[in-house]
């Protein structure tokens, strides 16, 4: 995000300056502080109420997807707003339960964690259901979307470059059309 900022500023800042190197005198128009605006990511809002004790590996792994991808992202949703995510702690396997692009239910399930999993990556993993990934097992620990079969070992929560590839170009065309209402579907973290 802090990529398309510091663009957009520079952008603003070399539309402003043409006149001044072509040597003809121009009035700039006041902005209001504002820069150009670049392609702007789709804001998918979640609800972490109910994620019990892994409200700060939701957070964590929200803000994960953020720094990784310029396409989407993802903030908590405010008080009284439907969100387009719900994330859930429950007592048994992590999943994620897409309803559309962007939409769905994702469990952060306790049984993982138990048995030693990392509570970071589990939410960065399923958050990737959610943003359109599928998992890919067998796959190695660089693999985010290899979910449990990089083992307990493995602690990465940041996709990889062919991981936010995939959910730029899942997002680049949506980029700017409205998201969809949630509808019921499944996929297993």
């Amino acid at each position: 995000m802090h990529v398309r900022t510091l663009t957009g500023g520079l952008a603003a800042s070399l539309l402003l300056s043409l006149p001044l190197l072509s040597g003809q005198a121009v009035a700039a128009e006041p902005s209001g502080g504002t820069t150009l605006p670049l392609s702007a990511a789709r804001v998918l809002t979640y609800d972490a109420s109910g994620s019990a004790e892994f409200a700060s590996a939701v957070a964590r792994g929200a803000a994960i997807w953020n720094e990784s991808v310029d396409g989407v992202e993802l903030r908590p949703a405010t008080s009284g707003q439907r969100a387009n995510i719900r994330i859930l702690a429950d007592n048994g396997w992590p999943r994620a339960l897409p309803t559309s692009l962007g939409n769905g239910t994702v469990y952060i399930g306790r049984q993982a964690v138990n048995q030693g999993y990392n509570t970071v990556r589990i939410s960065s993993h399923e958050l990737g259901h959610i943003l359109g990934l599928p998992d890919r097992k067998p796959g190695p620990c660089s693999s985010l979307m290899s979910g449990s079969s990089a083992g307990v070992p493995c602690t990465n929560p940041y996709p990889n470059t062919a991981e936010r590839a995939e959910v730029e170009d899942n997002f680049s065309a949506a980029s700017r059309a409205p998201v969809p209402a949630p509808r019921a579907a499944a996929v297993g973290g």
